[in-house]
């Protein structure tokens, strides 16, 4: 496609960047330390560690990895944790002792981290102590030799770590008991103070993560992303927020779960480079908690999901909130409904950009400017250096503006394979571009806006319904909290939609559901059913599982 999109750049964006600046990650890491070191790098719980503490933990995390455990160039570790100040010793650590991280979502059951480990071969895990007990029913089962185990309060001092650990095991019972040989994280860096590290040498082409797609689309695959693709997404992200940060001086408020492809690259990586301070958000389904420290920092940057911007500007204390600092907000990994962006708007005084990437892009491949010259409703502009084209079901290119087909991107950020499966890999990799799944349209300009996935499309009498579409306008309801959408059968139309709400106000009726629908789409888009939840399914990072509801709704036709 003829790269319109770059007629449309913030000025000081520049069209195509270096991405060979930095042979692997360790050198942004280094150059980091010396131009930031006294500043804030991650605070959790009212604790920070500097840019220099960061170095020394993470090199004592490495000592111990290389010397007491024997780890070479190229081994595996998983990391298992929430955001909590270890994640990033660890990560950085294991980076530096030249292995390949896999990141687990701490939430996983123990099959999905039997699957994990065994598919990726980590034989190195380090996991928060709330979750050990799960390991322990897989123990034995797995590559896994070495057991690191962390609790959550480990890095914040006396008499903090004491007071929270007590807490958390001994009065709130979320500790439960596990048995089995390991070692605790800040024995690890004590062990690791009293040897010598090495840092071993890394190639751009060297693997850095084995990073696992979600498995909502079926069994979970790792991702190979090279400390090449890393580097090249973070240089794109950082050439893209060139209107608004400043080196040195942005907070940025991370509720998203670093182990999270999103939250990883953007906020614990590109954000690096520029020295930014990272407000580590352990749970943030704890709203009021999550609402009381943000009223504690003077925070200029928020990353984030729709359902989680939704959920805080819904709530009473965002009033009370302080945004006179605040100079962006971001949202990712799914789509950023226009009513969730009025709402926040309202509330904040602030403006969300939304952009978009996969974990097989590193992620990011398109984001909105942050000039101001964004468009609601769109996933932006391909960052430099990335190719976008769009392609019908018999892969040729779609050319009219405004005609849907299969996003497909090629660029450095995008992944060399699926882990072990070339059979996997050969689907979505075609000639050199990643096939998404994501069926997008291209306007005049060339913003792209999503309009769904391929397999969440609704077919309604041959007549394509996108479930965003239809959330869009259904979110637009000021009774309405959450919406999804899905389809289900029917024996006149093939599929007829459906759709599962959460109520803001308890008066809302399906009545009132439908009327509202009709007046701003054609009736074969109108859903047909409206279920009330009190919830709706979610993935750990607030995506919602629209699979989860088809699922339930195929299990109830064969009952």
């Amino acid at each position: 496609m003829e790269k319109i999109w770059l007629k449309k750049y913030p000025k000081v964006v520049p069209h195509v960047i270096e991405t060979d600046e930095y042979s692997n990650i360790l050198e942004v890491f280094d150059e980091s330390v010396r131009k930031f070191r006294n500043k804030n790098a991650f605070k959790n719980f009212g604790t920070t560690l500097t840019y220099h503490d960061l170095d020394v933990l993470s090199g004592q995390f490495a000592s111990y990895l290389q010397n007491d455990l024997g780890l070479k160039k190229g081994d595996k570790i998983a990391l298992q944790m929430p955001n909590v100040l270890q994640f990033p010793v660890a990560l950085f650590g294991a980076m530096r002792a030249g292995l390949i991280v896999v990141n687990t979502n701490p939430l996983y059951t123990a099959t999905e981290m039997k699957h994990q480990f065994n598919d990726s071969g980590a034989t190195t895990l380090v996991i928060l102590a709330q979750f050990a007990h799960l390991y322990e029913s897989i123990h034995g089962q797995t590559p896994i030799k070495n057991v690191i185990v962390t609790e959550v309060g480990d890095l914040l001092g006396f008499p903090k770590k004491q007071l929270i650990n007590f807490v958390l095991k001994h009065v709130k019972k979320m500790v439960p008991a596990y048995n089995f040989k390991h070692t605790s994280f800040n024995d690890a860096l004590d062990s690791g103070a009293t040897k010598t590290y090495i840092q071993p040498p890394l190639a751009a082409t060297d693997i850095a993560f084995l990073q696992y797609t979600g498995g909502t689309t079926g069994v979970s695959k790792g991702a190979i992303l090279t400390h090449q693709n890393i580097i090249a997404n973070m240089l794109q992200i950082c050439a893209w927020m060139r209107p608004k940060l400043i080196e040195g001086e942005e907070i940025c408020l991370t509720p998203l779960p670093m182990y999270h492809i999103f939250s990883l690259t953007v906020n614990c990586l590109a954000f690096m480079r520029y020295g930014a301070s990272n407000i580590l958000i352990t749970n943030p389904r704890d709203i009021p908690g999550f609402i009381k420290t943000m009223k504690k920092e003077k925070f200029t940057i928020m990353t984030g999901v729709n359902t989680l911007y939704n959920a805080l500007a819904v709530h009473p204390d965002i009033k009370s909130v302080d945004f006179s600092h605040m100079k962006i907000s971001v949202a990712g990994a799914m789509a950023l409904q226009n009513a969730v962006k009025e709402r926040w708007k309202q509330a904040t005084g602030t403006d969300v950009i939304e952009g978009y990437g996969l974990t097989e892009t590193s992620p990011v491949a398109c984001v909105n400017p942050i000039d101001g010259t964004d468009k609601v409703g769109t996933i932006g502009l391909p960052v430099p250096n990335t190719d976008i084209r769009l392609v019908d079901d018999n892969e040729k290119d779609v050319t009219a503006t405004g005609e849907p087909g299969e996003l497909c991107v090629k660029g450095p950020q995008v992944m060399q394979g699926y882990y072990n499966r070339p059979d996997e890999t050969a689907k979505v990799i075609k000639n050199g571009w990643l096939h998404t799944g994501d069926i997008a349209v291209m306007d005049q300009d060339g913003f792209f806006k999503i309009v769904d996935r391929k397999k969440d499309m609704i077919l309604v009498s041959g007549f394509n319904v996108y479930p965003n579409e239809v959330e869009d306008v259904i979110a637009k309801n000021p009774k309405v909290l959450e919406v999804a959408a899905i389809g289900v059968p029917d024996t006149h139309s093939g599929e007829v939609v459906k759709v599962f709400v959460v109520k803001k106000d308890d008066s809302l009726t399906e009545q009132e559901v439908i009327a509202h629908a009709k007046q701003s789409m054609t009736n074969y888009k109108v859903p047909k059913h409206v279920e009330f939840r009190k919830e709706l399914p979610k993935t750990n990072v607030g995506k919602v599982l629209r699979r989860s509801l088809r699922d339930e709704e195929l299990a109830k036709a064969k009952a």
